[in-house]
């Protein structure tokens, strides 16, 4: 990934980002070429040197029975939009503005290893529910359903763990824009309704400022 000095994300930065993660994109090199699948995902900061990231996949997927080359890639995505040069202060000074995108995301890379034991695949599904059933009314649980309803969903599924080894994270947030084109594109945002990507801008732009 090219990450510019000004664009990298920073330790915090990248593991929030992989902690809120809900869903990734898989990708492996197989004789037949890369192979991707997009997948739920949970992340486990006390697994190896680096943390883990644990998935399942369907068993009728081919993805897991295939041999990988090398290390396999988790494609972590975060907020993301588009910025308007018609937003910048600076645009009506000069004209020299052009389209862009911010985004933030990061290139989770590790030994990929499968995990075709149920009482495995259970655990990571029961924490995997646990995690995003956390605060709803009513909630779900696995033992909601019929032990052996689940039981024969647990059979259906593999489940996968990334061991990380490293990491290329890039938070583009217009950090290379003067002061006042930040707060004008934090100002857009939220006027927009996306206040997601109006607070990521403006915690970038504060980073940035403390560096």
């Amino acid at each position: 990934m090219y990450v510019p000095a000004h664009f990298s994300a920073d330790d915090t930065e990248v593991k929030e980002l992989l902690a809120g993660c809900g869903a990734a994109d898989l990708v492996t090199v197989t004789p037949r070429g890369p192979v991707a699948t997009f997948l739920p995902v949970l992340y486990d900061p006390s697994a190896g040197e680096h943390g883990a990231m644990l998935a399942h996949v369907a068993r009728n997927n081919d993805q897991w029975r295939e041999p990988g080359s090398g290390e396999s890639l988790l494609i972590v995505h975060g907020p993301d939009a588009y910025v308007s040069p018609s937003w910048y202060p600076s645009k009506a000074e000069h004209g020299r503005a052009v389209p862009t995108w911010n985004y933030l995301t990061a290139h989770v890379y590790g030994r990929l290893v499968v995990h075709d034991d149920p009482a495995w695949v259970e655990s990571m599904v029961r924490r995997l529910t646990e995690l995003h059933e956390d605060g709803r009314t009513p909630s779900w649980s696995v033992d909601d359903a019929p032990s052996s309803f689940i039981a024969g969903q647990l059979r259906a599924i593999v489940g996968l763990e990334l061991v990380i080894t490293r990491i290329e994270a890039k938070s583009k947030m217009s950090q290379n824009r003067p002061e006042a084109d930040r707060d004008a594109v934090v100002a857009a945002y939220r006027a927009q309704g996306d206040t997601v990507m109006a607070e990521a801008v403006r915690a970038a732009s504060e980073r940035s400022a403390g560096r």
